[in-house]
């Protein structure tokens, strides 16, 4: 490896907003973030879908006739 072109590596603490912290390795000083797996919806389990499109009523309306069709036969 060639000397004086790598950027520094430090140990840096990262602090999320909900209090949480991780320790890791970085070229950056300690930072915050907004959110982190142990405060996200996804990660805690809270996640809502939510149809805001109307997408489901869509296509419960483009094949109500097979389901009709379906239950004659």
């Amino acid at each position: 490896m060639k000397k004086d072109i790598h950027p520094e590596i430090h140990d840096i603490t990262i602090t999320c907003a909900c209090g949480a912290t991780f320790q890791t390795t970085s070229t950056r000083k300690d930072y915050s973030v907004d959110i982190c797996s142990r405060c996200h919806p996804f990660f805690t389990g809270k996640e809502k879908i939510m149809d805001t499109a109307g997408r489901i009523e869509k296509f419960t309306r483009k094949y109500k006739h097979l389901r009709k069709e379906e239950q004659k036969g």
